[in-house]
């Protein structure tokens, strides 16, 4: 009889536990959590529970796996996602190909057509270079009494402000220089150019950007023939990729990621990051949303990064069609360590985890008028990407224990044929030989960088600049 009370007291007290912590999930303090706080939190005690899930349906599968591939759990169940996911990438491949066959950047209008234009660069730790950004910028072929230029130093330690003050003696009033009092964040750097400027489009440019002539003439074209124009995308390339290899292989992914995917997401209406290196926006629409830009926060805490995906998404989800300009291009500074390169990749990986969940609010709403089929798409495609992270991370594990030679084999195989591609298009695009450093880029990011998308997820509650010399916060 004490047996079983004893029991019976350890299932009441398991069960107690258990609820807590589900209440936790929803309550901190006895005070309810925001809708992204719960969001985040659920999802990754459902995470949880899927990994104990696979662990106690394969942990004595291994055997069976690997003499009789799909009489398995294990086995039917990967090669049923494996082939899923094959199907769905191809379908959207074409999809995106499609696209980008149909997109066409805008010409130039003439001079009497371009709009006044506000251009802001804020600069932190930026040395020399911020002298040669507002150089370039200051040479642009863009009718001087249209063109309102600022520059902000964002509290710096180095001497970024002595170049400011030099490049304002050469320039004089076609460059105006503001300093912060302390390091407040890029974003808040932004906030004041926008509250500052006068032209009815916001030009943002980052510090280590170099433009070229026509750069921002082409930027704002669209804004003149499309007047449901939010915002528009330039055209990033490398700066530094003369030396090292990151820069190299880095370049060569840009092209992919802004001359092919960028225009394909253009001629949907819905480019869904703005770039923070090269960005124009309507100042009307950043008017509409500045409030709730600057004070946005994730998980309770004020959003110190992707300002540039949050305000892309602010805008579009006001109905505004947001494009790309290929023929707007603009050079900057990417790490050139490892170290550097991940910090950066974990900071775009967080802010996409955080405006997919913004995303997810309104875009099967009636948010714009005309098709949003495209738009939608684009969201599913993104979010499938950041939600099944997971489960291919689980399952790659399981099939480098299990068939390790296959598992190399096929991934070094899906490797050759997507590098392959973007050489092709990137020689076809620049006449080089350089989109061969695709290959040992895929590889790089195959074995290397695998884990930066389930990390962002599990910590996208965290803030920080990260390569920036600014500390992480949680």
């Amino acid at each position: 009889m004490q047996t079983k009370v004893h029991e019976a007291t350890k299932l009441k007290s398991k069960t107690k536990n258990f609820n807590s912590f589900f209440s936790s999930i929803l309550h901190t303090n006895g005070k309810t959590q925001n809708p992204q706080n719960r969001i985040v939190l659920l999802s990754t005690f459902l995470f949880i529970l899927m990994g104990v899930y696979f662990f106690s349906v394969f942990h004595n599968d291994f055997e069976k796996f690997n003499a009789f591939l799909l009489e398995s759990t294990l086995g039917f169940t990967f090669i049923a996602i494996a082939t899923t996911l094959f199907v769905y990438k191809i379908l959207f491949f074409i999809y995106t190909a499609y696209n980008y066959i149909k997109y066409k950047p805008v010409a130039s209008v003439t001079d009497n057509e371009l709009p006044t234009c506000t251009v802001i660069v804020p600069a932190y730790n930026e040395g020399k270079q911020v002298w040669h950004t507002l150089m370039s910028l200051a040479k642009s072929n863009y009718p001087e009494h249209k063109l309102q230029l600022l520059a902000i130093d964002d509290g710096s330690l180095d001497d970024t402000w002595k170049w400011m003050l030099d490049a304002k003696e050469q320039l004089g009033n076609k460059l105006e220089i503001l300093k912060q009092p302390e390091n407040k964040g890029k974003r808040h750097a932004l906030y004041r150019g926008f509250n500052i400027g006068t032209g009815e489009i916001f030009i943002t440019v980052d510090s280590d950007s170099i433009v070229t002539e026509d750069t921002l003439r082409n930027l704002v074209s669209p804004f003149v023939n499309n007047p449901q124009c939010g915002a528009v995308a330039g055209n990033i390339r490398v700066l530094n990729n003369k030396k090292e290899m990151l820069p190299k292989m880095l370049d060569v992914s840009f092209v992919m990621s802004f001359e092919f995917v960028r225009s394909a997401e253009s001629n949907l209406n819905s480019v869904l990051c703005t770039p923070g290196a090269l960005a124009a926006y309507r100042s009307t629409a950043v008017a509409k949303c500045l409030p709730e830009w600057i004070n946005q926060t994730f998980m309770g805490s004020p959003s110190d990064i992707g300002e540039d995906r949050a305000m892309t998404n602010m805008i579009l989800k006001q109905g505004e069609h947001v494009l790309f300009q290929k023929n707007a291009v603009a050079y900057t500074n990417v790490p050139e360590e490892y170290l550097g390169l991940y910090k950066m990749f974990i900071r775009w990986g967080r802010s996409n985890v955080r405006e997919n969940l913004e995303m997810a609010k309104y875009v099967f709403t009636n948010f714009r008028t005309g098709k949003k089929t495209g738009t939608r798409l684009l969201f599913i495609s993104h979010s499938a990407r950041l939600i099944m992270s997971y489960p291919l991370l689980i399952f790659m594990l399981f099939f480098v224990l299990t068939h390790p030679l296959l598992f190399l084999g096929s991934t070094l195989v899906s490797i050759l044929i997507l590098s392959t591609f973007s050489l092709v298009f990137f020689a076809n695009r620049h006449k080089s030989s350089q989109g061969f450093w695709a290959y040992p880029y895929s590889i790089l990011y195959t074995f290397g960088l695998f884990w930066i998308t389930p990390y962002a997820i599990a910590t996208a509650s965290r803030s920080g600049w990260l390569t920036r010399g600014l500390p992480e916060k949680k």
